[in-house]
């Protein structure tokens, strides 16, 4: 799973380092604009995400200035998992395919302990833990998530619900 990660976002960095590798040379009249090179430099002028980034990237909304410190937290994310270890609390949000981490860790519990991937199924427990640093231990089965959002709704920490 982290292989995928790692080939996705380097495919990603090596467009970003061309792209502007070439922007320069363009701005130096070393090479002639195009239309990708021109919208890239409108995109660093109004601080938006180029598309051609955001082709290899995660999806998202952000602003160019925001989009690079969710990158940097991820390329952190990345670079603590090989040189240290697979983290105690996945950034889930912070993976550019969250989905493929969730399966690959339900299909290495279910392996663990001999079910049948068919007739099993994940649920998800809300803890009390706030903050990541809290966690001191990765869980034999399962993981620690964080970088989860709801839409139309919020966790009532009281009663431990959903709230509207």
């Amino acid at each position: 799973m982290l292989l995928q990660e790692l080939e996705r976002v380097n495919h990603l960095i090596v467009k970003m380092h061309a792209s502007i590798t070439d922007l320069k040379r363009a701005l130096n009249g070393e090479i002639g604009m195009n239309a990708d090179l021109d919208i890239l430099g409108t995109s660093f002028f109004n601080g938006m995400l180029p598309p051609i980034w955001a082709k290899l990237a995660p999806q998202t909304e952000k602003s160019l200035v925001n989009w690079i410190g969710h990158f940097e937290r991820r390329y952190k994310l990345y670079r603590d998992w090989i040189d240290i270890e697979e983290p105690k609390v996945i950034w889930l949000s912070g993976l550019h395919i969250p989905e493929s981490y969730l399966t690959a860790l339900i299909q290495t519990t279910y392996r663990s302990k001999g079910w049948a991937l068919d007739k099993s199924m994940m649920y998800t427990t809300v803890t009390k833990i706030h903050d990541a640093k809290e966690v001191t231990k990765r869980l034999d089965q399962g993981t620690y998530v964080e970088g989860i959002y709801l839409e139309g709704a919020r966790w009532n920490v009281e009663n431990d619900c959903l709230d509207y």
